[in-house]
């Protein structure tokens, strides 16, 4: 199977088609410079040729084309993600779905819409009419689309409340394009939504969304700081346990992060402070002052309803999830991450092992998650890179100890994850995608169904450096 890249192109060149060489290079990159690993790997990957469809019409047309001409399709959003998730590895087409950005309809408790809406625009949306608000995103809301966060992301603001993406209940419908002779439209609900959830479009491209929403709030956002992490790290806990306190948003930063790293919260902090950021619905502001009452060891250093910072700090979100990583990063170039899942009921005894073994070589960002109905905390760990014999020693010391590391120094779904196969993810492909053409060299199983797991995966088609 030879692909003929440049007949797959011609055949494309009534629809919108990027000519230019540094567009190419710029549509064929995501975030995956957060690893240094990554970064030595994938850095001189491109795209042939970028096509933007405006429908899922032209979707099919796009994948049937491809298809016969045996061409690679990578699909993109804003190239957020940060585990080389859309990076078209095998070169070939990228296809971006950033015109695919409509909102079809508003309903009570869910909407559906289009994959290439952004984040906040979804948001704006369905507040304005009706006053709701979809239930998690990403910290990259400004910038991020809708079907990106359901083909890479995980969970994210919203998630101590709500839990992670694939959790029951949290995305209810998937319409689904598959890449065949004769490409299909399928609808996927229930546990069917596992298929292609999470999946790096490696299985089928996702042309329409229906996902829940809840009310929307002026939510309330707060800094707390702390002179003990452990403090810090029970207070985020405790909080997130008190039902009857609606958060949207529960972090911890031990120090010196906030100090070294968040720029515009310097001045107010102390190199020890170790801090807690919040976002608390207005209706259970007296819940949550009752709460702070009983923690003399809390003290509330910013309010969003209640500002008297010179120049205040914008959203408290964009501190937390990966844009803790991306803030340090533009002190320190070499910090890199990790992102370890401390489960409950062990999560506190883990979190301090690991502060023991490696601070401040590893500086402990927890994020409040619910797993189960159980509070749990997820790491995205900041890490200062020296080696990467040094990084992978780190990360087994993780998993040693119990904390099991989602590795974001890895291109492939299942080092990035459980490093285990999803079947149900790998029989859709065999379905869906028949050739491999979709988002090749991201699905292990698929390329070496016996590979060990020892060693980084090497994908063999990987584009060559020049």
């Amino acid at each position: 199977m030879e692909p003929n890249v440049a007949a797959a192109k011609e055949a494309l060149s009534h629809l919108e088609i990027e000519t230019s060489d540094s567009a190419i290079r710029a549509n064929s990159r995501d975030f995956f410079w957060y690893s240094p690993v990554l970064k030595d790997r994938l850095d001189h990957v491109t795209a042939d040729f970028v096509v933007r469809p405006k429908s899922e019409a032209e979707v099919i047309e796009i994948l049937k084309t491809c298809y016969a001409h045996d061409c690679p399709v990578t699909t993109r959003g804003a190239g957020t993600g940060n585990y080389g998730q859309a990076m078209p590895l095998a070169g070939g087409c990228v296809m971006h779905l950033r015109h695919l950005d409509k909102v079809k309809e508003i309903h009570a408790g869910r909407v559906i819409t289009e994959p290439g809406v952004l984040l906040k625009d979804l948001d704006a949306a369905c507040k304005e009419h009706s006053g709701q608000e979809i239930r998690m995103f990403s910290s990259t809301w400004a910038t991020a689309t809708i079907g990106g966060f359901i083909a890479g992301g995980s969970g994210g603001v919203g998630s101590c409340t709500w839990g992670s993406l694939r959790d029951l209940g949290n995305i209810i419908r998937l319409r689904v394009v598959t890449m065949e002779e004769e490409p299909r439209v399928l609808e996927f609900r229930g546990e069917e939504l596992a298929r292609v959830s999470h999946a790096y479009g490696t299985n089928g491209i996702i042309t329409e969304i229906e996902m829940p929403l809840a009310p929307a709030y002026d939510w309330t956002e707060m800094f707390v700081a702390f002179d003990e992490f452990t403090s810090a790290m029970a207070f985020a806990e405790e909080l997130a346990n008190h039902d009857g306190i609606l958060i949207k948003l529960a972090n911890v930063f031990e120090a010196p992060i906030a100090h070294a790293y968040f720029q515009r919260v310097k001045p107010h902090v102390e190199a020890g402070t170790h801090l807690v950021g919040l976002m608390v619905a207005p209706h259970s502001l007296d819940g949550f002052l009752t709460f702070l009452g009983r923690r003399p060891e809390a003290t509330v250093i910013y309010r969003s309803d209640d500002n008297d910072w010179a120049r205040g700090p914008g959203p408290v979100f964009e501190y937390g999830w990966n844009h803790t990583t991306l803030r340090a990063l533009k002190v320190d170039p070499s910090i890199t991450y990790l992102q370890v899942r401390y489960g409950f009921p062990n999560h506190r005894d883990l979190v301090e092992r690991m502060r023991t073994e490696f601070s401040p070589e590893v500086l402990q960002h927890l994020e409040v998650l619910k797993e189960g109905g159980k509070v749990i905390f997820a790491g995205l760990s900041l890490v200062k890179f020296t080696t990467e014999d040094r990084l992978d020693e780190i990360i087994r010391i993780h998993e040693e100890a119990g904390a099991m590391i989602f590795n974001p120094h890895r291109y492939t779904l299942e080092e990035g994850g459980r490093q285990t196969v999803d079947d149900r993810q790998l029989a859709f492909k065999r379905e869906a995608d028949p050739k491999g053409l979709l988002n090749p060299g991201k699905m292990i199983a698929w390329d070496d169904p016996d590979w060990s797991y020892q060693s980084m995966y090497a994908y063999p088609k990987l584009q060559a450096a020049e």
